[in-house]
């Protein structure tokens, strides 16, 4: 399985979103807390090319996007490829 990087708050009800659907797969992942870490927030924002809001997810770190992304790509049928 491939890695999975998921940069988040913990405020956030898109972040558990996306993190309750990778975790239902089986799939294990990285968390960042970027409202504890400010850097983490910074280095974010460089890897998703100026995405700014969270979660920002990766997968081999491809930027996928975030939870409305990720959702779209599990009801598509292509997320499992995609975590292959």
């Amino acid at each position: 399985m491939k890695t999975v990087e998921i940069y988040t708050t913990p405020i956030c009800g898109f972040c558990h979103a996306a993190k309750r659907l990778l975790t239902a797969k089986g799939v294990s992942f990285t968390e960042y807390d970027v409202m504890s870490d400010p850097a983490k927030r910074t280095e974010m924002t460089k890897r998703a090319e100026g995405g700014r809001t969270v979660p920002q997810i990766f997968i081999d770190g491809t930027p996928i996007g975030g939870s409305d992304e990720l959702h779209a790509l599990e009801r598509s049928g292509k997320l499992d490829g995609l975590l292959a």
